[in-house]
């Protein structure tokens, strides 16, 4: 009898520190998370180099890294592809793409080799479903102390939607500067969450008597201006 035996990477989770390691890119060589401490890391694989939706979505996340960057935010890219390929794709991109009103764009940020697929086994970025010789298109968001706060995956056939993932970080700092909650289709600016009462005298009395800049609708769902940050 025949046993169809896979070997399974476990995927890193929200709260554990990011997977470390070493790696060739396309601006020299890291070391992760060591490079990028002090530093928020959108961690994100593609495919593969010289594909049309791989294409769009670098070229949209270049012409976006100043905004990541304002939020002190680093992009890293990833696909199991050699560096050759990954520099010879990023200079057709420059030179011969037009996309948008996008062109002449230069791909600043690394993009590793991962011809060992060590580094998306490792984040769990290759799916057997989808393929096994190409990393799905997984997004990870990694804090300054260097642990996983989001992760975001989507099929091969369909881009990422940057400027979600733009919201989401910024949606992350808002929580960890002023100990808040974002609720559903937040924007920078938008009322945010106050944590929940922790006893039944703090709910009674924020229904009764709610802070001067806390709007509550019941009990347990309490509403406040926030700053932009």
């Amino acid at each position: 009898m025949c046993e169809n035996v896979m070997t399974a990477n476990r995927l890193p989770l929200i709260g554990e520190p990011a997977p470390a390691f070493k790696a060739r890119t396309t601006e020299g060589e890291i070391e992760f998370p060591k490079c990028f401490q002090g530093k928020w890391v959108v961690f994100f694989s593609h495919p593969a180099d010289f594909t049309p939706v791989c294409t769009t979505e670098f070229m949209t996340f270049a012409t976006r890294q100043k905004e990541f960057r304002k939020r002190n935010c680093e992009l890293l890219g990833l696909s199991i592809d050699s560096i050759y390929s990954h520099i010879a794709w990023l200079r057709t991109i420059k030179e011969k793409i037009e996309y948008k009103g996008m062109k002449n764009v230069e791909v600043t940020f690394p993009v590793i080799e991962d011809l060992s697929m060590s580094v998306a086994k490792a984040y769990g970025m290759l799916q057997p479903g989808a393929s096994t010789t190409q990393a799905v298109r997984a997004v990870f968001i990694i804090d300054p102390k260097g642990i996983i706060r989001a992760i975001l995956y989507y099929p091969l056939s369909n881009g990422r939607n940057v400027d979600e993932i733009l919201r989401l970080l910024i949606a992350l700092q808002t929580t960890d500067q002023h100990g808040v909650a974002t609720p559903a289709n937040w924007q920078p600016g938008d009322d945010v969450i106050v944590p929940p009462p922790g006893s039944c005298g703090a709910a009674k009395q924020r229904v009764e008597k709610p802070a001067p800049d806390v709007r509550c609708l019941d009990w347990f769902l309490c509403l406040k201006k926030c700053p932009k940050i």
